[in-house]
C-alpha cells in the first residue's frame, strides 16, 4: 500500500512565496506562462505567453524578453500558433527554451502538426518535433538516407504516429556533448493502426532522444523506448524528465495511469540506465528511499539539477489512490536521493493545495522550474487552472521556493 500523505503546511519555512506572474485576459481563457534563461549566466530571459480555451490547444502565444532577470520586459509580441491549411490546421504547441551548458547555446523546441479537423487526439499521428537554433527552424530526424519530414525517426510515421514533447516539464539534459530530450512517441499495431491496447484516451512510450553536437549542428538518434505494462498503467508511460545522478546512471520519470481500471494504484514510475541512456531498465514504481511506494495521479512532473548540488523533483502527490488525471493537487517540491534515484521522504514539501471554496477541478500542473539565479532557490511558473465545462480560467502564477 502507498504511504500516506505526511501533515504539511502552505509557506512552511523555508518560505514559499506565490506571486502572479501573468493575468488572465478575459473570462473563459487560461493563461500559462513560462520564462528561460537564454544564457549560461546573467538575467536574459524569454517569456513564453500561451493562451487555452480547450483541453490541448493553444490560441495564441507571446513572447517577452527581459534583461534584468524578469523585473522588466519588452512588449509581447504574438506568436501564431494555428494556421489553415490545405490539410487542415497547423497546430504549434511551444515547449522548451534551454542552454546547453557546455556550448552555451540556447535551444527552443515545439512540437508541430497539420491536425485534419482540428482535434487535440489527431496530435497522436500528427505531432512532429522541431526546433531552432540561431535563429533556424529545424525538424528533429534522424541521420540516414531512409528518414525524411514523413518518417523522421524509426519507427515513427507521420500520418499514423507520432513523436512530442508531452509537456513544458519535460527539460532537455545537456551531458557530455550532447542533448538528452525526454519524448513521447506513439506505437502502431502490425495492421498500421495505433497501438492501444486499453482504450485509454492516449497510449504512448517514453523515449530518450540524443542530440550529439557536431560543429555547429546536432545530429539526432533515437534511444530505446520505455513501455508500460498495459496491465499496471493504461496509458503507457508518459511525459518522461530525465536526470543524472551521482555515478553517472541516467534515471527517467514517467506519468502512468489508472484512468480505465481505477482500481489499480496510480503511481509515478521510473527507469534507470548505466550506459549514457541508450538501454533502460523495465520501468517500476518510484518509492521513497524507505521503499514506500506512494501516490500520484496521471500528470507532468520535473526533475529538477540545481546548482547547489540537489537534485530536486516537483509533482503532484496524492493522499489516496487518484483516478486517473484526477485530483492534479496537492503539488509537492522534494529531493531525489542521488545514489539511489530515489524521493527523500521527508525533504517533501508542499507548495500549493486547493484551497476551501476552489473548485475540486482545479489544476496544479502543467508547469516549468529552473534555477533563480538572484536568490539561489527554484522559481516555479505554473497556473492555478480551473478547466470547467463553461469556460477556463487561471492566471499564471510564480512561485519562488527557497532550498
Amino acid at each position: 500500500m502507498a504511504a500516506a500523505l505526511f501533515p504539511v503546511r502552505l509557506g512552511a519555512k523555508p518560505e514559499i512565496r506565490r506571486e502572479v506572474f501573468l493575468r488572465s485576459p478575459v473570462k473563459g481563457v487560461a493563461v500559462m506562462a513560462f520564462a528561460y534563461y537564454t544564457r549560461k549566466a546573467g538575467g536574459d530571459m524569454v517569456s513564453v505567453e500561451q493562451r487555452w480555451s480547450r483541453s490541448d490547444t493553444i490560441d495564441v502565444a507571446y513572447i517577452r524578453r527581459s534583461s534584468d532577470h524578469g523585473k522588466t520586459w519588452s512588449a509581447p509580441v504574438e506568436q501564431p500558433t494555428g494556421e489553415k491549411r490545405p490539410g487542415g490546421m497547423l497546430r504549434r504547441h511551444l515547449r522548451a527554451g534551454f542552454v546547453d551548458p557546455h556550448t552555451g547555446r540556447y535551444l527552443e523546441f515545439w512540437n508541430e502538426g497539420i491536425l485534419p479537423t482540428d482535434d487535440p487526439l489527431e496530435g497522436m499521428r500528427q505531432w512532429n518535433l522541431f526546433y531552432r537554433l540561431d535563429g533556424k527552424a529545424h525538424q528533429i530526424m534522424q541521420s540516414g538516407a531512409e528518414f525524411g519530414p514523413r518518417h523522421p525517426l524509426p519507427g515513427v510515421y507521420t500520418g499514423k504516429n507520432c513523436v512530442m514533447i508531452g509537456d513544458t516539464a519535460c527539460v532537455p539534459l545537456g551531458r557530455k556533448g550532447e542533448i538528452l530530450l525526454p519524448v513521447d512517441t506513439t506505437a502502431l499495431n502490425p495492421d498500421g493502426s495505433l497501438y492501444n491496447p486499453t482504450g485509454g484516451y492516449t497510449y504512448t512510450d517514453a523515449v530518450v532522444l540524443h542530440g550529439a553536437w557536431r560543429g555547429g549542428r546536432l545530429e539526432w538518434r533515437m534511444a530505446q523506448a520505455v513501455k508500460g505494462d498495459p496491465r499496471r498503467s493504461t496509458r503507457g508511460m508518459d511525459e518522461p524528465t530525465v536526470a543524472e545522478l551521482a555515478d553517472g546512471r541516467l534515471i527517467l520519470v514517467m506519468r502512468g495511469s489508472n484512468d480505465k481500471r481505477p482500481e489499480l494504484p496510480g503511481y509515478r514510475w521510473i527507469s534507470f540506465s548505466k550506459d549514457g541512456g541508450w538501454t533502460w531498465t523495465e520501468p517500476r514504481p518510484w518509492t521513497y528511499t524507505s521503499g514506500e511506494t506512494f501516490y500520484s495521479p496521471s500528470s507532468c512532473s520535473q526533475l529538477l539539477p540545481h546548482p547547489n548540488g540537489r537534485l530536486y523533483w516537483l509533482g503532484n502527490i496524492s493522499p489516496g489512490n487518484p483516478r486517473g488525471n484526477r485530483p492534479r493537487y496537492p503539488f509537492f517540491i522534494g529531493e531525489v536521493d542521488r545514489e539511489s534515484g530515489l524521493l527523500i521522504r521527508d525533504r517533501v514539501r508542499l507548495v500549493d493545495d486547493r484551497q476551501p471554496g476552489e473548485p475540486e477541478l482545479l489544476t496544479l500542473s502543467n508547469f516549468y522550474a529552473r534555477e533563480d539565479r538572484e536568490t539561489g532557490g527554484v522559481a516555479l511558473h505554473m497556473t492555478r487552472l480551473i478547466a470547467q465545462p463553461g469556460g477556463w480560467s487561471g492566471d499564471a502564477m510564480l512561485y519562488r521556493i527557497e532550498v
